[in-house]
């Protein structure tokens, strides 16, 4: 048997493409937010308005990740508007 191929990669360039992931994590997340904000804050909307185009970014968002369900983190305090989890 041959002993498995092993790569040396220099700590400068896993911390470049550590930080731009990072990056890329932190601007579609914020984009996302983003989002959110404008539609809560939409004065042309009623609060139902609001909760709905919401649900459309929600809706969107899932969509494109091909996700079904969201996980929730159960640290205080965003866990009690997770539901079925106890802080």
């Amino acid at each position: 048997m041959s002993s498995p191929l092993r790569a040396t990669v220099p700590p400068e360039f896993v911390s470049v493409v550590a930080g731009e992931i990072a990056n890329g994590v932190e601007t579609a997340v914020e984009s996302w937010m983003a989002q959110i904000d404008r539609a809560l804050r939409d004065d042309r909307l009623t609060t139902l308005g609001r909760m709905h185009a919401v649900q459309e970014i929600l809706a969107r968002y899932k969509q494109l990740t091909g996700k079904r369900e969201l996980t929730c983190r159960s640290q205080a305090p965003l866990s009690v508007l997770c539901r079925g989890e106890a802080s």
